[in-house]
């Protein structure tokens, strides 16, 4: 039996709900932080909000529309007044991490001043904003969101408003999608009635057979429903995720999410982040020569992003050659091959002090230097990797 690690069994069932049901519905409470200019007490006031999101199976993106109002929104020079939002968004939401939902909005809205001053009007506006979901049950859940909310086609000069609001409340699922009415049954063609009618009466009735109910399988066993399985043919005893798909592509025990080495060699032993102890560069040179050819730079662009991203990583860059040629000019090009693989990483920019260098010649073959191919292979540039 294949097994879905992404989430234990004990989240299995409430982490899915953000995909698992059909509709939600979030009763919301928060704060609205403005800008000075528009003249608003404290420059924030309540806000309280009804989200209404319909989760789509056939897009990544799922319809939301929200309603907010805050009430008694006092204006520093006296006077106060309602704030009336609606908006549509389109909501997008990740795969869940730990016990946490994360997603994303857009969208667009308008907002009514019921009491307008010349600071304060009413007007459309755009939103984006970003939040998580921390299930309880198998249908409700935390939510909390962050919105930044630009007013725009204001009378106020031509300037745009900025709204910032910060609010949280209950999420209320409901409708699963996998819940799908029973086909009607079908009925029998009229029975002629014969010299017996009684036993065409049994006849009619044994035709009436119900069409069965249709249930939302796990054909490749998995444990991922049919309804949600973006690989529908999982090869038997592979580790998937929540999506059905192979959580660990290269095979080195690290599922993908940490995967941060994810074209480990198969059987290259590695750390918890999913990267060898040694990587091979398969950077090439001009001929008897320390210059990189031009090939092999989109590989130093890749190395040097690595790094760039994750600086508690330092290497050490290591030389080799093949055994053509004295040992000490072996020696020396294997140093100034190094030398020149830091350099160039240094000028992509990777601080200085990750990086080391040193070469060995023609020590520590990994094929047979009787061959061309086994040369070649030889001839080659390796980083050591170390973790802070």
């Amino acid at each position: 039996m294949k097994r879905s690690i992404l989430l234990t069994t004990l989240l299995t069932a409430t982490l899915t709900m953000a995909s698992d049901y059909k509709y939600e519905i979030s009763p919301m409470i928060g704060y609205d932080f403005t800008e000075a200019n528009l003249n608003i007490k404290d420059d924030s006031y309540p806000v309280f909000g009804l989200e209404a999101q319909f989760n789509s199976t056939d897009s990544s993106w799922s319809p939301e529309f929200s309603l907010l109002y805050s009430q008694g929104v006092d204006y520093v020079n006296g006077g106060s007044t309602k704030v009336i939002r609606g908006a549509f968004n389109a909501v997008h939401t990740y795969d869940a991490y730990e016990s946490f939902i994360p997603f994303a909005k857009v969208g667009a809205g308008y907002e009514k001043i019921s009491s307008e001053n010349i600071d304060n009007k009413s007007g459309f506006f755009l939103d984006a904003g970003a939040g998580t979901k921390v299930p309880f049950t198998d249908n409700v859940a935390l939510k909390l969101e962050a919105i930044y909310l630009p007013k725009l086609f204001t009378d106020n000069s031509g300037r745009v408003d900025n709204n910032f609001i910060f609010m949280a409340g209950l999420t209320f699922s409901f409708g699963e999608h996998a819940q799908k009415a029973a086909p009607k049954t079908q009925e029998s063609a009229p029975v002629v009635q014969e010299s017996t009618p009684e036993p065409a009466k049994e006849s009619a009735s044994a035709a009436v057979v119900a069409a069965p109910v249709v249930i939302d399988g796990d054909d490749d066993k998995d444990g991922v429903k049919n309804s949600k399985d973006k690989c529908p043919n999982s090869l038997e005893g592979i580790v998937v995720d929540m999506n059905g798909c192979d959580a660990d592509k290269d095979k080195d025990g690290v599922l993908n999410e940490k995967d941060i080495c994810p074209n480990t060699p198969l059987g290259e032993a590695v750390n918890d982040d999913g990267c060898p102890k040694t990587v091979n560069l398969h950077i090439k040179f001009e001929n008897n020569s320390a210059a990189i050819k031009g090939e092999s730079m989109p590989l130093m662009q890749q190395y040097a992003d690595f790094l760039n991203a994750h600086t508690n990583y330092k290497a050490h860059i290591v030389g080799y050659t093949d055994s053509k040629g004295s040992e000490t000019y072996n020696q020396k090009l294997s140093e100034k091959r190094a030398n020149a693989v830091v350099l160039e990483l240094e000028n992509r920019g990777v601080a200085k002090g990750q990086l080391s260098a040193s070469g060995k010649g023609e020590a520590n073959p990994i094929a047979d230097n009787k061959t061309a191919d086994g040369r070649a292979q030889n001839r080659r540039i390796e980083a050591q990797l170390t973790r802070e």
